[in-house]
């Protein structure tokens, strides 16, 4: 089913101006002959493992509607996912996986129901923590031995992996970003998180995210320019089998996260569809 442009508006409410800032030097870049950054340079370590330190930006594909790429600026593409979060191809992004998800009852209803209005970014509210490989705000990650912290431009938000060994708990209190502890299996950094708030949106189109919900991200940092994140949900509540995405980020360099609150001078909610 084709999404109405309408309901593609909201992924767009609070994208930020992409302003830089006026000197940014990003340091310890591995340089071509010519000078030039190596992006396919091998990853730095911290230690025996990948440091995915740095300042990331989901991977932008090409607007192939024209209609909708003439209505809104989509500032060079698409991240993929932002509009479904189970998109694998641009043409995708507003007609959704071939087939769908395998929705249970209760989770096709609900994401029919839901309209732009109801959508949580266009009330400023925290996304789920998966949810933020495939929006248009950049991230950063600060990597320690003991924890991955990763830094959203989008409202200021954080998101804290624990790596000392530490177990799931058993019964954590429900937030937005849910609890993770993750693994390492080679140069793979394995993700396990628990403790998501119910009702929570993966994307503008909808698709649910619950309190049943796990998800297992699978990072690696094959080169220096590139993250690839193999993100499956397992969510019982919402859909009847476990379904997978991949995703990639690229490094962006020379430059640093900006102040971005969206409901500061925020005038787009009362246009937007929904009663």
């Amino acid at each position: 089913m084709t999404i109405p442009l309408r309901v593609l508006t909201v992924a767009f409410v609070t994208l930020p101006l992409f302003a830089q800032w006026p000197v940014v030097k990003t340091k310890r870049i591995p340089l071509t002959r010519d000078g030039k950054p190596n992006l396919n340079a091998p990853a730095p370590k911290l230690g025996k493992v990948p440091d995915f330190s740095g300042v990331w930006s989901a991977e932008k594909t090409p607007c192939v509607d024209t209609h909708f790429c003439d209505e809104i600026d989509t500032f060079g593409g698409f991240p993929l996912g932002v509009i479904d979060a189970s998109a694998t191809r641009p043409e995708e992004l507003a007609s959704g996986v071939k087939g769908g998800l395998p929705y249970t009852p209760w989770a096709k209803e609900i994401t029919q129901q839901r309209q732009p209005k109801d959508d949580p970014v266009t009330r400023c509210l925290p996304l789920p923590a998966i949810a933020h490989w495939w929006t248009f705000h950049p991230q950063k990650m600060l990597q320690t031995e003991e924890s991955l912290t990763l830094l959203n431009e989008y409202m200021g938000q954080y998101r804290q992996i624990f790596l000392d060994g530490r177990p799931l708990p058993k019964d954590p209190f429900p937030t937005f970003k849910g609890y993770s502890v993750g693994h390492w299996e080679g140069d793979t950094l394995v993700v396990e998180t628990i403790g998501y708030k119910d009702d929570l949106w993966l994307d503008a189109k909808g698709n649910p995210l619950t309190e049943s919900a796990r998800t297992i991200e699978r990072i690696r940092r094959p080169n220096f320019g590139t993250l690839e994140i193999q993100i499956t949900i397992n969510d019982p509540k919402a859909y009847t089998k476990p379904w997978t995405v991949t995703r990639h980020h690229t490094i962006a360099l020379d430059t640093e996260l900006i102040d971005y609150i969206c409901n500061e001078n925020e005038k787009d909610r009362v246009h937007l569809a929904g009663q």
